[in-house]
């Protein structure tokens, strides 16, 4: 018999909102307003759970943003799980696409849209493998994974066994599209996380009497894969020749970064119980895990973290991306220093979660889903964190511990500080939940990042980021011809009042899910961009000078100048 770790939650919930203001910019008052039920998405997550206490119905599944018809709104899709097969009742529950009706509504499209397959999804990550101008759509599982191809009409097709992607029945969890290679077309990257079945699954209790949910540490790990595209609709696993094969993972979370700045993606993972792992890109069609010498792959404790999800983004304004995982306790931040070698055994990260404020804010939670983003368009990357415990009996064995949580809204105060103020953007986006998934996306199209976050069992929460537009914005599509036609990977930078942003064109990342891949940078008080600077995958790189703000431009590589087709969002 195994004893399941219990880790202490304790939720807030305080009345109000308040005007935040932001350095080098007007105040803005900020509120997150859930349109779930206007919106008209009535989604409710199957985790299977009848008492069996399984080891997959803890972890929730994953949502995405995407542009189906690549018309310039934002779709929604969310994955689900279903009923076992010996206890199903033969109502079969799918995952669930959205259509965008442009005026904050949307229509159920799955059925028409050929999505209804029933599956124990987990995650999902967005991008068009086959450069053909429409998004394409991976979802991992419990057993089969699936792969499907746009048709460019508004339905899917199952190309899972067509591509080659058919009978690796594992345990996948997050995965990723990435041209790793820079060959012009999307490699797929998909996470394991332990090698588990109904039969195997393991007794574990809280109270020495009843079984209760365990976490992965009874379990041997999986190795994640790397499929590298063909070009011609089908992949090869290419996981023991690139380098990526680690049987000992026991991965979640997955996000694409170039670490080193050198122009070629590197992979980190977030693995729970195990040590994190980076692995760097050598440039050769191989990898490298760099994790421990680039100083995340274990906490300060000298312990691995029980990681959940990952994300990066330049938060300080160096240029560099820099590191944030959640996990089964706190969160952890490392900021990215560029300096020595990791080869040299100098690190390339230093964990700041003390200094930063994260550790002391994210204590006493459970973190899942995890995104920056700029949600007040001060032009600083925020952090969004969603929380939720795994066990629906702990309040049996702890009563000030909750099975749902508030999750945490960190506001980056531009000093290398954050601070939590998830208690004042009204009483709907700090409401507790058991939440696990998390992605960001302007739904409306007025330049404000909008949260879709899952709750696991539950329904899904849509949060309108009402921002008051007071902030200034600029957004960017990027359409690649010598790069993969959505431009993953694509650095842009962006100055305006004297200050450098940096972002990155990113397919899954989180926990399980993706974010929209147009880019929207705030940029505060400012009313004028000075110049932008596109580093497309190929190599290529363009250069532009002051460009219109409130609007998204369609940027196509290897032009000179923003593309006649921009589209206008906002005021």
């Amino acid at each position: 018999m195994r004893t399941a770790s219990i880790i202490l939650l304790l939720a807030a919930s305080v009345g109000g909102s308040i005007v935040l203001t932001q350095p080098e910019s007007r105040p803005n008052t900020v509120r997150f307003t859930d349109i779930t039920n206007s919106a008209h998405i009535n989604f409710q997550h199957n985790n299977g759970a009848s008492g069996k206490k399984y080891l997959p119905e803890t972890l929730g599944a994953g949502c995405a943003f995407l542009d189906v018809m690549n018309q310039g709104w934002q779709d929604i899709l969310l994955v689900n799980g279903e009923s076992w097969p010996e206890l199903n009742s033969g109502s079969a529950t799918t995952l669930k696409l959205y259509r965008n009706n442009h005026n904050e509504t949307s229509t159920d499209v799955t059925q028409a849209a050929g999505l209804s397959i029933p599956m124990y999804g987990m995650g999902v990550t967005v991008g068009d493998y086959d450069n053909d101008g429409y998004p394409d759509i991976f979802v991992t599982a419990v057993g089969h994974n699936h792969l499907f191809h746009n048709n460019g009409d508004g339905t899917f097709s199952d190309v899972t066994r067509k591509a080659g992607l058919w009978g690796d029945e594992r345990f996948s969890t997050g995965a990723v599209w990435v041209d790793y290679d820079r060959d012009g077309y999307l490699d797929l990257f998909v996470a394991n996380y332990v090698k588990w079945s109904p039969a195997t699954d393991v007794f574990c209790t809280l109270d020495g009497k009843r079984k209760s949910y365990c976490n992965a540490e009874p379990y041997k790990g999986d190795s994640p894969r790397l499929y590298h595209n063909n070009r011609n609709g089908t992949f090869t696993d290419v996981t023991r020749e690139s380098g990526v094969y680690k049987p000992t993972a026991k991965a979640l979370g997955v996000t694409v970064v170039d670490v080193d700045g050198d122009g070629w993606p590197d992979l980190v993972l977030a693995n729970d119980g195990e040590p994190d792992i980076f692995f760097h890109n050598n440039r050769n069609g191989t990898f490298e895990d760099a994790g421990e010498l680039a100083g995340i792959g274990y906490a300060e404790t000298g312990t691995p973290h029980l990681a959940t999800g990952v994300d990066a983004a330049d938060y300080d304004g160096s240029g560099r991306p820099s590191l944030v995982f959640t996990s089964a306790g706190r969160a952890f931040l490392y900021r990215n220093e560029g300096t020595g070698s990791f080869y040299e055994g100098r690190n390339f990260f230093l964990d700041v979660s003390e200094s930063s404020g994260l550790a002391s804010a994210t204590a006493l939670t459970m973190g899942f889903g995890v995104v920056f983003f700029d949600f007040d368009l001060d032009g600083q990357q925020d952090l969004f964190i969603a929380d939720g415990h795994i066990d629906s009996d702990i309040q049996t064995i702890q009563p000030r511990v909750s099975y749902a949580q508030s999750p945490h809204l960190m506001r980056n105060e531009g000093n290398g500080r954050f601070r939590d103020v998830i208690d004042a953007v009204g009483p709907d986006l700090r409401r507790p939940l058991v939440a696990r998934g998390v992605c960001y996306g302007d739904v409306n199209n007025d330049g404000h990042l909008d949260l879709l976050v899952t709750t696991n069992g539950g329904p899904a929460h849509l949060y309108r980021n009402d921002g008051g537009n007071n902030n200034s914005w600029i957004g960017f599509k990027l359409e690649g011809r010598f790069s993969n036609r959505d431009s993953i990977g694509a650095q842009v930078r962006v100055l305006s009042g004297g200050k450098t942003q940096t972002q990155t064109v990113k397919s899954g990342t989180g926990y399980l899910s993706q974010n929209q891949l147009p880019l929207v940078f705030g940029l505060g008080g400012n009313s004028t961009v000075d110049k932008v600077e596109i580093s497309w995958p190929s190599g290529r790189r363009s250069v532009f000078g002051t460009m219109s703000i409130r609007r998204t431009h369609v940027i196509v590589e290897s032009d000179s100048a923003p593309s006649p087709n921009d589209t206008t969002h906002g005021d």
